[in-house]
């Protein structure tokens, strides 16, 4: 309500098939058979897919999770506005739906509450960028002092393993926005700062695929029992 107001209505499925849930299933499970398919916010699936399964795992804490964004015109939504304009995007860079306002934060905290954290607390600024489509998500938490850098990247690969959809990058790579650019890949690197207590968990999507359209089809082949790559790409193309 406090986000978008107006009535509201019996939730149709979550379609993100990925996502870890608090007993060790996905969602995906949730989709098999479903008939009204809700798909996922762009913004919501690049944090969402970086963290849930660290949360699950009780690897990061939820209580001070920092996400900044580099977000495409295409990826900033349909509404007629100056920023969104070429002359005004060219060669500059903006930050907007700052100070907790942007409306995909109470599906990132849903998200990471099916994950198993019990009150989230999620800071989300997305960065209004000059590149058509993708979505670079820099999403920052605290770790314990126990946790090591291989710990973490060990968990993610092996969380994600069986996903067709999602690459973990080795130790001393990020991820671009080039490289899964019109693909339904979402690419995921990190690194830890012990010093700060903290690890840098980035992931990378294109907006208008894994973000939006990819990631319906996918659920909709779920939904219908037909092989879950069907019609889709796990590969980049170069811009």
């Amino acid at each position: 309500a406090a986000y978008y107001g107006g009535e509201h209505y019996e939730p149709f499925s979550y379609a993100m098939p990925e996502l870890v849930l608090a007993d060790g299933t996905r969602q995906r499970d949730q989709l098999a058979g479903a008939t009204r398919l809700a798909a996922p916010g762009c913004n919501a699936t690049a944090v969402t897919l970086a963290l849930a399964p660290l949360i699950q795992a009780d690897l990061i804490e939820p209580n001070d999770i920092v996400s900044t964004l580099a977000v495409g015109p295409s990826g900033a939504g349909r509404t007629l506005r100056e920023d969104l304009l070429g002359s005004e995007l060219l060669g500059s860079a903006h930050a907007y739906g700052a100070g907790g306002q942007h409306r995909h934060i109470p599906e990132i905290r849903q998200n990471l509450m099916l994950a198993g954290a019990t009150a989230p607390s999620v800071t989300m600024t997305p960065v209004l960028v000059p590149m058509s489509r993708g979505i670079l998500a820099v999403n920052t938490a605290q770790i314990s002092s126990s946790v090591s850098d291989q710990d973490l990247r060990d968990h993610l690969a092996k969380a994600y393993a069986e996903e067709p959809f999602v690459e973990v990058l080795p130790a001393g790579s990020l991820p671009t926005t080039a490289s899964v650019l019109g693909s339904n890949t979402v690419a995921i690197g990190l690194a830890t700062d012990q010093a700060a207590g903290r690890v840098t968990v980035v992931s990378a999507i294109d907006n208008l695929v894994k973000g939006t359209a990819g990631a319906a089809v996918q659920s909709l082949n779920i939904a219908l029992g037909l092989t879950e790559t069907t019609g889709l790409s796990a590969d980049g193309v170069a811009p």
